[in-house]
């Protein structure tokens, strides 16, 4: 059975990585659609679709980059096309992974199981929180994995994202 998580990883944190371990206890393989991806830089989505595939793989072990494909995936403005979009993109999946209310309603009505991924921390653990704490000097390292950590120092993150 495989299933599709999507989201926008602005950046991967200790969150995401709890919602892929809780999804790959449920399927055999996980399709992670990186959201967001046709976008450019902003303050809301300062990183593009490469960079956040570079987290995602630099923060997972080898057994769980053996069960997971990861695919881009545009924003549309009309959300049904957005939904029949990603069905070009991505391989056949039986699950859907998603807290999104619309996202769930969306594939309900397609007959696809959407199971709701039990927030970790979620008042500190956001892409929002961690962008603030980053530009602001505060700490933030310990809320992402360390392969994130040490992609966001390369990338020298706070300048990028004061900039934005």
């Amino acid at each position: 059975m495989d299933g599709l998580l999507i989201g926008r990883f602005q950046p991967f944190h200790l969150g995401h990585l709890k919602a892929l371990q809780f999804a790959l206890s449920k399927v055999d393989k996980l399709w992670i659609g990186l959201g967001s991806s046709n976008k450019p830089a902003q303050k809301n989505n300062p990183f593009s679709a490469k960079e956040r595939k570079e987290m995602i793989l630099s923060s997972i072990d080898d057994s769980m980059k053996e069960k997971i494909s990861i695919y881009f995936i545009p924003d549309m403005d009309n959300h049904v096309k957005w939904i029949e979009k990603i069905d070009t993109i991505v391989p056949k999946f039986d699950i859907v992974f998603s807290n999104d209310e619309l996202t769930k309603h969306l594939y309900s009505k397609r007959s696809v199981k959407v199971i709701p991924i039990p927030f970790l921390k979620r008042d500190k653990l956001s892409g929002t929180n961690i962008r603030d704490l980053i530009i602001s000097d505060q700490r933030w390292d310990d809320l992402v994995p360390e392969g994130t950590k040490i992609f966001l120092e390369k990338l020298n993150a706070k300048d990028r994202l004061k900039i934005l």
